[in-house]
């Protein structure tokens, strides 16, 4: 790779800051969704994560890998969602000193409520601001980034 001239430079930290600064303006939006007042949008974070696990089960350290906190703020958050009957624990069966972590009934349900109000309100902001073959491309160039940075 050729060293990067300033104006490159500029560019990679300009379109950085367009894509942070749009992300953040996102969240905020769709955290005023009556919902999230009740179930945080991180806390739906977990939700949704453990929803879409096949076996329905992930352990704490493999939900880290999909949610954007650190391991003691998934700890406190997940003590705080199983004490309010959203998701339990279980031994796992391959490592009883590993413990795994599930959605319980009212979780899945609250999951579902809570979703469907949040897929409504981001197909909303994004259909305005961009036409299908735009958000394509947004998904194109956002996937070619994770895998190039995963890359390294």
């Amino acid at each position: 790779m050729t060293a990067a001239t300033p104006s490159h430079r500029r560019l990679a930290t300009d379109s950085w800051e367009s894509l942070l600064t749009s992300q953040v303006a996102m969240m905020r939006e769709l955290q005023k969704e009556p919902l999230f007042k009740e179930l945080g949008s991180r806390e739906y974070d977990i939700l949704y994560q453990l929803s879409r696990c096949s076996s329905g089960w992930l352990r704490l350290n493999e939900l880290n890998e999909h949610v954007l906190l650190t391991q003691p703020s998934i700890s406190r958050m997940v003590d705080r969602l199983e004490s309010r009957g959203l998701i339990q624990r279980k031994s796992a069966e391959d490592d009883k000193r590993g413990v795994l972590i599930g959605l319980t009934e009212q979780g899945v349900a609250k999951q579902k409520t809570v979703g469907r109000a949040h897929v409504q309100r981001i197909m909303e902001l994004m259909e305005v601001a961009l036409t299908d073959d735009e958000m394509r491309t947004l998904q194109d160039l956002t996937s070619k980034l994770r895998t190039s940075v995963a890359g390294h």
